[in-house]
């Protein structure tokens, strides 16, 4: 009879207390979620990178909480955030979206939605992808902070933001298109006290 011990599991990680994160993500499970496995991620997949651009536009006066729990409802309206669907849109389409209760029904951030689209397909086709676009501007490695002073805007942002704007883009003031290079990971933004600082745990 064998008498080899029976292999045990790793130990299960150590729960991440909220001292351990960005301040932002406070203590909502979803805004932690979001910090722990999205926020600063490279990210390359251009339906993502568009989904994730709106959700920045629509995100312009409001709290970031407020779109993440409405996130859900956003890309349904939006048909999954779909790039090539949404450029389609027309009166039609802007009328339902606007009788949606599900998603921030401010006119001009829904047309936003769609001109955007035919913006970022526009894009696309000049360089390949809007990711190709997009990682350039930092020769494809992410901007890594060296002090817990995180700006609002940087001259990375009001450069984009003017490029973004000539394209034919709305809604991506500096402010707005730094919080996305956050979200994508162009810029890495994590605290130094962050357990995600600087891919730390392996993710980023």
């Amino acid at each position: 009879m064998s008498t080899a011990a029976t292999p045990q599991p790793p130990p299960a990680p150590a729960p991440v207390t909220p001292e351990q994160r960005c301040g932002w993500a406070g203590n909502d499970p979803l805004m932690q979620a979001y910090h722990d496995h999205e926020w600063g991620v490279p990210c390359h997949d251009d339906h993502d990178l568009y989904e994730r651009l709106m959700l920045e536009c629509f995100q312009a006066g409001l709290s970031w909480q407020t779109i993440l729990r409405r996130r859900h409802t956003l890309s349904a309206a939006f048909e999954g955030w779909d790039p090539q669907v949404v450029a389609q849109y027309g009166e039609v389409e802007a009328a339902r979206l606007l009788a949606d209760p599900g998603i921030i029904r401010n006119r001009l951030k829904v047309a936003a939605a769609t001109r955007n689209a035919r913006a970022f397909l526009d894009l696309q086709a000049q360089h390949g992808s809007f990711d190709a676009w997009l990682w350039d501007w930092v020769d494809g490695v992410p901007l890594r902070r060296t002090d817990d002073v995180v700006p609002a805007t940087t001259p990375l942002s009001d450069s984009m933001s003017k490029a973004l704007k000539q394209a034919g883009f709305t809604f991506v003031g500096s402010t707005i298109v730094y919080a996305f290079l956050q979200s994508v990971g162009v810029v890495d933004d994590h605290a130094s006290h962050c357990f995600r600082y600087h891919g730390r745990d392996g993710t980023a």
